[in-house]
């Protein structure tokens, strides 16, 4: 698939990206300034959601600046309809997808960027250092359960729950059909709670992972 083969649409449903129509009105009205606005309001998303699905900090940046720059080639064989008709977060989230799984292809060519306990959570300037402390132990061990997840489940489970994506908007992410989308997302979850139970003495294990 190509990015300029990238671009979902405004019919699907799910709950509505609030700042995709600032956006769009900005990209139609000033192709750079627009960028700039979209790069604001979707610079978190995409970061977290590229943290959480390959674990790593540097990598993660790597997998934000290439979707970036990817999302900005396209818009700029976008016509005016076309660009009217993006709905920004899923298309950017989709480019992001895309770039990660190619990066996935190619990992066994290049050396492992570091330990995937090394990913903690983007940093809150608000947060006191308890809360600070508590949330990257929490990060360490999600990245490490996550890392341990297929690719499907990973990236659903990552698109719904750390990006908090509508199920449409993840099947139209990725791809796939709703029903699918709702099986990975159930099946990442009982993995990811056995994959916990089993790290810790004393908890029991329940059930079998496929």
């Amino acid at each position: 698939m190509t990015v300029t083969d990238e671009v979902p649409t405004s019919h699907a449903g799910g709950a509505a990206d609030t700042a995709g129509a600032r956006v769009v009105a900005a990209l139609s009205d000033d192709l750079d300034a627009g960028f700039a606005v979209l790069y604001e309001v979707y610079r978190g998303a995409v970061f977290s959601t590229a943290l959480r699905l390959c674990g790593r900090w540097a990598e993660a940046e790597d997998l934000s600046a290439e979707a970036f720059l990817r999302a900005y080639r396209a818009l700029c064989g976008y016509g005016p309809e076309r660009i009217a008709a993006l709905r920004p977060r899923a298309w950017l989230l989709t480019i992001l997808a895309n770039v990660w799984r190619n990066s996935l292809r190619s990992a066994s060519r290049r050396p492992q960027a570091g330990p995937i306990e090394e990913a903690p959570d983007p940093p809150d300037p608000g947060e006191g250092v308890e809360d600070a402390a508590a949330r990257r132990e929490t990060g360490r061990e999600l990245a490490a359960l996550l890392a341990r997840l297929p690719h499907d489940q990973r990236a659903a489970v990552v698109l719904r729950h750390v990006t908090d994506l509508p199920v449409a908007e993840i099947a139209a992410v990725l791809g796939m059909p709703e029903g699918t989308v709702k099986s990975h997302i159930s099946r990442g979850l009982a993995r990811l709670r056995v994959l916990r139970g089993a790290g810790r003495p004393g908890e029991e294990q329940k059930g079998g992972v496929r």
